[in-house]
């Protein structure tokens, strides 16, 4: 019994003690804190979360200032809002775009972000002309044509022509209000806009400024403008230039000539800047970076180089030289115009063999490709004169046309526009040219003429 009892007092002092050690612990104050303070625990703000970002893959099927359409694969659509920023320009009809966004999925939701392919303004544009002109109407904007003598303006509405090139006889004699008369009546038949073009490189080669109702004198070559003006006067001569043109209703000048020449007895050197590849090179981006601020259509010709080759007018040329010296030289200047914003390369008639020894560089795919893909030239390229007796030696006026299309040239410049253009189409009916690559082209052409300003 006394076992017992002393048993339970233990285990009743060990209930006391820990009961004492709990109350004790409950009411010990805080240092600082007065008696009876009631304790909180500090509040803990809620860390923010992120929106979980969804994802929408689709086609854009219409598009306005507002709005954009996506077409899923399941055949609904989802209307959002279109973004002010710079990724809208994957924005046009048919391209593929993911969108991503956040909450939830409601007509007129701002995405998050876009992706997909990016097109300019002025390509998503001509897409849109593209796609509402015929096979025809496309077809003859591959054509730059020598103005013809007589009913001009009325070919250039049946043809549909990208535009025509001027020579010496279309100024001959004539007042700066005769010349505008007849380049606006050419605009004001054709359906689109046209490129007009003229050769004024200055010195040997002048169409207009050889005119003196036009110009007191003609404009010096830039090898003699150099030795009398320096860059300076390079500058200003171009200034001249494009404001003279310009006035005319001129937009398009096949010029700066980017061959290297340093040898008086070349058939080019008169016409080059007479300087190793690294100067002649500046000189182009000077020309070109003043032709694009002007918004005047410049050509680069004539690619790949034109070197100590014979006249391709009056037959064929073979440029034997290794691919090694294009690189190394005739291609700098070619690169700095490209860079400097130049519109559109012009290819010679000159076999090169090192590129390709069966046909002429304005009808070889291979040196179409090196212009794409080496020198990352993704605008319009165009032919020399077909008419120039290279071509007409290495093949007939309608097959050298054909020819030049499927090479890879987006503007043809000829004389037989009414037998080429024929030709051309007859060859898309037939299936030798795909009707895409015509679209291509075209749409190339119209890029063009949207930056320049001369097509809305």
């Amino acid at each position: 019994m006394r076992r017992t009892l002393s048993f339970l007092a233990v285990i009743l002092s060990a209930v006391l003690l820990i009961a004492g050690c709990a109350v004790f612990q409950k009411n010990e104050m805080v240092p600082g804190e007065a008696v009876g303070q009631q304790i909180t625990s500090p509040m803990l703000t809620p860390t923010p979360t992120e929106p979980v970002r969804q994802s929408l893959t689709g086609v854009v099927c219409a598009y306005n200032d507002e709005t954009f359409s996506l077409a899923l694969s399941d055949g609904s659509v989802v209307v959002f809002a279109r973004p002010a920023k710079e990724e809208e320009s994957c924005i046009f009809l048919d391209n593929t775009v993911t969108v991503e966004y956040s909450g939830r999925l409601e007509e007129g939701i701002v995405p998050a972000a876009l992706s997909g392919e990016k097109k300019t303004r002025a390509a998503i544009r001509a897409g849109e002309i593209l796609r509402q002109m015929t096979l025809e109407e496309q077809v003859g904007q591959l054509f730059i044509a020598r103005c013809p003598a007589a009913q001009a303006a009325a070919k250039a509405a049946e043809y549909s022509l990208g535009g025509y090139i001027l020579f010496k006889r279309d100024f001959t004699d004539k007042s700066a209000s005769k010349v505008q008369a007849e380049i606006q009546s050419y605009q004001a038949a054709a359906k689109l806009p046209m490129l007009i073009g003229v050769d004024e490189e200055g010195g040997t080669v002048n169409r207009v400024s050889s005119n003196p109702q036009l110009r007191k004198t003609p404009f010096l070559s830039p090898q003699e403008l150099y030795r009398q003006g320096g860059w300076e006067g390079i500058q200003k001569d171009t200034v001249e230039k494009c404001d003279l043109l310009q006035s005319l209703g001129i937009n398009l000048n096949l010029a700066p000539v980017c061959d290297v020449s340093v040898n008086e007895k070349d058939y080019m050197y008169k016409r080059s800047f007479g300087q190793d590849a690294q100067t002649t090179a500046f000189y182009i981006k000077t020309v070109v970076e003043q032709m694009h601020s002007a918004r005047m259509g410049s050509a680069l010709k004539h690619f790949p180089g034109y070197g100590n080759n014979a006249d391709t007018h009056t037959g064929m040329s073979i440029d034997k030289r290794p691919y090694e010296t294009f690189v190394q030289e005739d291609f700098l200047p070619f690169s700095a115009g490209i860079e400097a914003g130049a519109g559109a390369v012009l290819v010679s008639h000159n076999i090169v063999e090192c590129m390709d020894a069966s046909a002429p560089a304005s009808l070889s795919k291979n040196v179409h490709r090196i212009l794409r893909e080496e020198l990352g030239f993704a605008g319009v390229i165009m032919t020399d004169d077909l008419y120039m007796d290279a071509i007409k030696k290495y093949t007939g006026d309608r097959e050298a046309a054909v020819a030049a299309v499927l090479a890879g040239n987006d503007m043809l410049c000829c004389t037989d526009f009414e037998k080429q253009i024929p030709a051309v189409l007859e060859a898309v009916q037939g299936g030798i040219i795909e009707r895409r690559q015509i679209a291509q082209a075209a749409e190339r052409v119209l890029i063009w003429k949207i930056e320049l300003g001369i097509l809305s």
